[in-house]
C-alpha cells in the first residue's frame, strides 16, 4: 500500500511512518496548504491540512493522502498551539481529526502578535533554530513529554481509525 503525506518535514512524516509502520510505502510530497504561513483557528488550520491531503491526491497515485497543519487560536487563557489532520481517499471520503491543544507562554504570543510564525517564535523564545522541525511547540510547553510527532501521531491514528472503520462499513 501507498500512502501520500502532504509535508515534507520529518517531525509529520515520522508521525505517519509510527502509525503506519514499516509495511506502508510513505510518499512525502511537498504540497500546498492554501493558507497563511502561520494558520490561525481552527477552521483556517482544518482548511490548510484538507488542502495538503487534496494535493497529494493529484499529484501520486496512493491509496488515501494525508494532510497535517500545525495552528494556533485564541482562547480565554491565551494563545494555544492547535493541531488538524485530514486524510483523503480516491472514492472522495474526507476525514478529520483535531489533537492536544495547550496555552503558548505570553512572549510566544506576543511575537506572533507582532507577525512572526510560530516557529520563528519559538525559535527566538529557546534560541534554538528548527524547533518546529524537531520537537515542537508542544515538545518546549510540556517540557518534552509530548512532542510535536506525537501530536500528530495521535490524529493520525483517529485519522486511519476512521477510515478503516467506514472500509468495514462498506464491506458489510
Amino acid at each position: 500500500m501507498k500512502v501520500a503525506i502532504g509535508s515534507t518535514n520529518p517531525t509529520k512524516i515520522e508521525a505517519v511512518r509510527n502509525v503506519l509502520g514499516g509495511l506502508i510505502e510513505i510518499i512525502p510530497i511537498d504540497a500546498p496548504s492554501y493558507v497563511s504561513e502561520q494558520p490561525f483557528g481552527d477552521e483556517e488550520t482544518l482548511t490548510g491540512a484538507l488542502n495538503r491531503a487534496r494535493e497529494c491526491l493529484k499529484k501520486a497515485d496512493v491509496q488515501f493522502a494525508i494532510g497535517l497543519e500545525g495552528g494556533v487560536t485564541k482562547s480565554d487563557h491565551g494563545l494555544m498551539v492547535i493541531n488538524w489532520g485530514a486524510l483523503v481517499d480516491f472514492d472522495g471520503n474526507e476525514y478529520i481529526a483535531s489533537g492536544a491543544r495547550a496555552v503558548l507562554p505570553i512572549e510566544v504570543e506576543k511575537e506572533i502578535q507582532s507577525g512572526k510564525t510560530l516557529g520563528e517564535a519559538m525559535d527566538g523564545f529557546t534560541k534554538r533554530k528548527g524547533v518546529s522541525k524537531k520537537e515542537g511547540a508542544m515538545g518546549i510547553i510540556t517540557n518534552g513529554r509530548i512532542n510535536r510527532d506525537e501530536m500528530f501521531a495521535h490524529v493520525v491514528k483517529i485519522l486511519v481509525g476512521q477510515y478503516e472503520f467506514n472500509k468495514e462499513l462498506q464491506e458489510e
